[in-house]
């Protein structure tokens, strides 16, 4: 009985490495909306605001279980309404510890929207396997990226803005 009690347990273990890993699901990643350049910590403009209300109703069918952002108040105004919307409290992370933030987000189930700032999104994207975009400049707002499981990207632009 020992010996099948062992063989048994070598095919599931042979089993659960064969298996393939749980996969991690769709990760949203934007910078901040519309802000004055060169305030260390601005409030969003008033193309800002409409686009955060863009956000709000952007997501329809994957919507986010959880929400990163930075503890400025660009990112959380950026995210504001759509929190609201969806009743959740958003969640700082600090943008200097991007490994602790995917550990978190890998941990986590359901889809997530992270919002960073211009030199955060790419590395946060990298991290988390997908197609990083180019550096982002002072006037690139309104985009937002699609991790999907397996790191497959898709930027795409929130309307209304």
């Amino acid at each position: 009985m020992s010996f099948l009690r062992s063989l048994l347990l070598a095919a599931l273990i042979a089993f659960a490495a064969a298996a393939p890993a749980a996969a991690q699901d769709a990760v949203y990643v934007m910078r901040h909306l519309n802000t004055p350049a060169g305030q260390a910590d601005p409030d969003l403009l008033p193309e800002g605001q409409r686009a955060a209300e863009a956000l709000a109703a952007w997501f329809r069918d994957e919507r986010p279980v959880a929400i990163y952002v930075t503890d400025y108040k660009r990112t959380r105004e950026t995210v504001a309404p759509l929190a609201a919307r969806l009743g959740l409290t958003p969640i700082v992370y600090d943008p200097r510890d991007t490994p602790g933030l995917v550990a978190r987000i890998r941990a986590g189930h359901g889809p997530v929207l992270v919002v960073g700032h211009s030199n955060t999104v790419p590395e946060v994207i990298a991290a988390l396997g997908g197609t990083p975009p180019a550096q982002l400049g002072h006037e690139d707002f309104g985009d937002i990226w699609r991790v999907a499981p397996g790191g497959a990207t898709t930027r795409m632009r929130i309307e209304g803005r």
